[in-house]
């Protein structure tokens, strides 16, 4: 093949979908006032504490077209929690060693959801519809069922901000909705009987959960799908989620044969391990950052321009030695641990779930390798080849990732691929991502089968709560499989 071949796909720009706030409507006199004031939306609060940030993000679902937007959103610094009072009981840390404890997450919860709304200008007793809960904090925990104390946290969080029960919990009936929602649910012709986004969970055989970090994989698959509404990408079944944040989550799902009963795809696969606590390490080791708790985003923030060769001739011997020390592979049977998060592997293989994950090392013992590769390029380079350094780390994890799915033949020619997170959907990440799996002629059409997504995990929340309250558009189909049809028909069937 010419060099040529591939032009034509490194030219294209890679689907990148920002969050936007809701449309408005005038009022006459240059007044004008949200649209969420006056139509129907399903207003929901995503309540996400994770190793390097926590927020509050309330979005809103136009219920007649079926799009998302988001219409606040308060982030804090999960360093910034307070430190525990006497007599407080330590029940876990994030990877940089901040210590927590139920009263201290359940505080800094109740603050940042009171103040996401009152900055909205929103009620949370009266225009909060559903609020979903999830943590990536899973570092110092023994296994994974323990981030049910953990969620126990944020919910007491919640309640002390004001949040009603039963604003976190499935209706038990269309009559059980607030009338504004009542007919737009289908919760009358409809069971919920688990699937988000059309997805069945995994199903261990002991029933427990393979990683710590299980929900946010779920939300994350469930919020590509929703993002990649806004771009002529269909990421429906099957598909492969990654969400970069300080630690690695996502799923794979399956095929789904148009003659089988159930309309739903299988969790067939599992990413965990390191993400953004891989660049993380090597900004710290630069000293431009905190020691202890700096990340990549404190000194690059989320902005992208064009590397200069120079840069990234530079760049490239630094990243070959910080990929010897990752390890990026299928998780073997006997860890418990896989970069520092806590999995059931034995049980994954068991039910015949691929898990993958990301390392430093062995359990992280790479990171002070990784600071000192930091340190060098601080006194050796100039900040354009230390941001390159880590755009094409960072894409290359994501790369290898990819490989491993397709030498398990995870990757059918009808599959997507989507990313959120911080560590992969800032600076000239998804360019390179975009390059390298053209060149790997995975697909005709590379572009129109990837595709990154601002706010993963909120737009989850807000699909998971609609899937929960069955507020469905047929039209706007995001369960199914990738041009196939609207599965409610199905759905309707097997609920009879």
């Amino acid at each position: 093949m010419t060099a040529g071949f591939f032009d034509r796909f490194t030219a294209k720009k890679p689907w990148i979908v920002e969050s936007v706030p809701p449309p408005v409507t005038g009022h006459g006199a240059g007044m004008s006032v949200p649209e969420y004031k006056s139509k129907p939306y399903f207003i929901v609060a995503s309540v996400e504490m994770g190793n390097t940030t926590t927020k509050c993000i309330l979005t809103g679902t136009d219920l007649e077209e079926g799009r998302s937007y988001v219409i606040n959103k308060t982030v804090s610094m999960s360093r910034d929690v307070r430190p525990p009072k006497p007599g407080e009981d330590v029940f876990g840390t994030t990877l940089d060693g901040t210590e927590l404890t139920r009263e201290s997450v359940t505080e800094l919860v109740r603050d940042t959801l009171i103040k996401c709304h009152r900055d909205a200008d929103l009620s949370i007793k009266t225009d909060l519809d559903f609020v979903v809960r999830s943590t990536g904090v899973v570092a110092a925990m023994d296994s994974p069922d323990q981030v049910g104390d953990f969620i126990v946290a944020l919910a007491n969080g919640c309640l002390e901000a004001g949040v009603p029960p039963k604003k976190m919990t499935p209706p038990m009936g269309k009559d059980n909705l607030p009338p504004k929602l009542r007919e737009f649910s289908f919760a009358d012709r409809l069971v919920f009987t688990g699937a988000v986004a059309g997805v069945t969970p995994p199903a261990g055989a002991s029933g427990v959960e393979m990683v710590a970090n299980e929900m946010e994989g779920e939300l994350a698959m469930a919020g590509i799908k929703e993002g990649a509404k806004w771009t002529p990408v269909d990421f429906r079944n099957p598909c492969i989620s990654m969400d970069f944040g300080t630690t690695l989550d996502g799923r794979i799902t399956s095929d789904v044969d148009p003659n089988a009963e159930s309309p739903f795809a299988k969790t067939i696969g599992n990413f965990c391990g390191l993400a953004g606590a891989i660049p993380d390490a090597i900004i710290r080791g630069t000293g431009l950052v905190d020691k202890k708790k700096g990340t990549a985003l404190d000194l690059f923030g989320e902005s992208c321009r064009p590397a200069a060769n120079r840069a990234t001739k530079k760049a490239m011997p630094y990243v070959e030695r910080c990929l010897a020390l990752l390890d990026i592979t299928e998780v073997p049977a006997d860890r418990k641990h896989f970069g520092k998060v806590p999995v059931c592997a034995d049980v994954a293989k068991a039910s015949g779930i691929y898990l993958l994950g990301v390392d430093a090392g062995h359990d992280g013992d790479k990171i002070p390798e990784l600071e000192a590769i930091g340190a060098e390029l601080a006194k050796n380079e100039g900040k354009d080849v230390i941001r390159e350094v880590i755009d094409r780390l960072c894409a290359a994890i994501a790369l290898k990732i990819i490989d491993l799915c397709s030498e398990r033949g995870l990757l059918p020619p009808n599959s997507s691929i989507g990313f959120t997170g911080r560590a992969i959907i800032s600076g000239n990440k998804p360019q390179y991502i975009l390059d390298g799996v053209a060149e790997r002629g995975l697909y005709d059409e590379p572009i129109n089968h990837l595709v990154f997504v601002d706010d993963g995990l909120a737009r989850g929340a807000a699909l998971m709560g609609r899937c929960m309250n069955s507020l469905g558009h047929p039209k706007c189909p995001i369960g199914g499989v990738r041009g196939g049809k609207c599965i409610m028909a199905k759905r309707q069937k097997i609920g009879r």
